[in-house]
């Protein structure tokens, strides 16, 4: 069997890093079974769904490195939507409702009253052609449940019926349908939800697994039953935990929490991102992996949490720190040339600042210290002021290179006495502004001698 998986967002907004966990699992999983990736767009909400956002789910997934092989719009096919919908109602499981909002929340809590599960009652099975006839003629319009196989005789009187499947996560599952609400499918004006559209796609598109979260459990079972009543082949389920933040809230994509263009936008890696977004809540240590073929590595879904996954974002500081530490002058060549840091110098100067660099843009600072003025004048005593002026009468004529720092220091505590921190953080200071930095045997040969000379205090 071919893998062929989905990722379909509604583009009603940016994609945080919650949506990120299922399309990478779906993603990583194809590429591990040599299979294909579906980005589908759940877009039949014709108010919310906005084009800018499906574009910028297009840009989000490609900035992680996320290429999907063929990509669909459900826009496109309402045309399948309807045929599958008139097929149901041509078998009768397919069938027409019209209850308010406000009349089904009176029969739910009637029956939760009497002591029976709140789930819709089939009222509307009972209703003659007479009685639909009158209601559409008072101006109501249907809309359109589903009636799950979970009867043997008299769908009044539905029984215990359980719908099984292995799931790729999960193991077993078991979903009672008799516990379960007939699904609204098609609303009062004639849109389609998400639990009918996606199992028309699913099925015609030919999706072998369903990778998502573990909200839609109870929804396999209900889908499993749409699938065969529409005669088509069902996939193979997979459901994981969800991501929430530390203090166990869910992310939206209203709020705009963490989404993946913030989180560009200021300034962290995407493997930082995809490496939370994949590691958290599975066995082992969440480590910032250098690529998303390394990052397939760590998926096994064997060893997925079954509770949910409380991440901290804190935790996006650590791991862009650790990439940013051990990233190859090659991989931000461009994005130093983007800063001004200059051609000729840009490999040493990467080499020496970016374990000082929590991000690569931070590498402007360290650009405008040696290659520019330090941002703050050195704060030193009358002592140390001396103490400056006299090593800058003994720093070395050029040409400097990685012993000039050693060679000038040794001789500064030579003549002066100085030893230890009382020698070299008052030069650190003079030539940087800083306490704190890259290693002066570095820094020392890209600043210059012109430079540094002009720092004297």
């Amino acid at each position: 069997m071919t893998v062929f998986v989905r990722f379909a967002p509604s583009p009603t907004g940016y994609l945080h890093i919650g949506n990120l966990r299922p399309a990478l699992f779906n993603w990583l999983f194809a590429q591990a079974h040599g299979g294909r990736f579906l980005l589908r767009y759940d877009d039949t909400d014709r108010e919310r769904s906005k084009p800018e956002y499906a574009q910028a789910i297009a840009d989000d997934l490609a900035w992680i490195g996320i290429r999907p092989d063929a990509v669909a719009r459900q826009s496109d096919r309402l045309s399948h939507y309807d045929a599958a919908a008139d097929l149901l109602r041509d078998s009768g499981v397919l069938y027409p409702c019209y209850e308010t909002a406000d009349e089904l929340e009176r029969m739910r809590k009637r029956r939760m009253a009497r002591g029976q599960p709140p789930v819709y009652g089939r009222e509307a099975l009972r209703l003659t052609g007479e009685d639909r006839a009158r209601l559409e003629a008072e101006g109501l319009r249907p809309h359109w449940r589903f009636r799950l196989p979970n009867f043997v005789d008299d769908p009044l009187r539905p029984s215990r019926t359980d719908v099984h499947w292995d799931d790729v996560v999960r193991g077993l599952q078991t979903v009672d349908l008799a516990s379960l609400s007939d699904p609204v499918l098609v609303r009062e004006d004639g849109t389609y939800l998400y639990t009918f559209c996606s199992v028309v796609d699913d099925g015609e598109m030919g999706i072998s697994h369903v990778l998502r979260g573990d909200d839609h459990v109870t929804n396999t079972g209900v889908q499993i039953a749409i699938f065969e009543a529409l005669d088509h082949p069902v996939p193979a389920f997979g459901h994981f935990n969800l991501l929430t933040t530390i203090d166990g809230e869910g992310l939206s994509k209203r709020t705009g929490a963490l989404s993946l263009r913030s989180l560009r936008d200021d300034g962290l890696e995407p493997m930082a991102v995809a490496s939370l977004a994949v590691l958290t809540g599975l066995s082992g240590s969440i480590e910032a992996m250098p690529d998303l073929p390394a990052l397939g590595t760590r998926l096994d879904f064997g060893h997925v949490s079954a509770s949910s996954s409380k991440f901290d974002p804190a935790e996006l500081e650590r791991l862009n720190a650790e990439l940013v530490h051990a990233m190859p002058y090659a991989t931000v060549a461009e994005r130093l040339r983007d800063l001004g840091v200059p051609d000729d110098e840009a490999e040493a100067f990467w080499g020496a600042v970016r374990r000082n660099c929590a991000r690569v843009r931070d590498a402007a600072v360290w650009r405008e210290i040696v290659f520019g003025q330090p941002a703050t004048a050195p704060e030193l005593s009358d002592d140390d002021r001396a103490f400056v002026a006299r090593a800058f009468d003994l720093l070395p004529p050029a040409p400097w290179d990685g012993t000039t720092w050693k060679s000038w220091t040794d001789r500064v505590k030579a003549e002066t006495g100085r030893k230890g921190r009382a020698l070299f953080m008052p030069l650190r200071v003079a030539l940087t502004g800083l306490e704190h930095g890259p290693e002066l045997a570095d820094l020392l040969p890209l600043i210059g001698v012109e430079r540094a000379t002009a720092r004297r205090p």
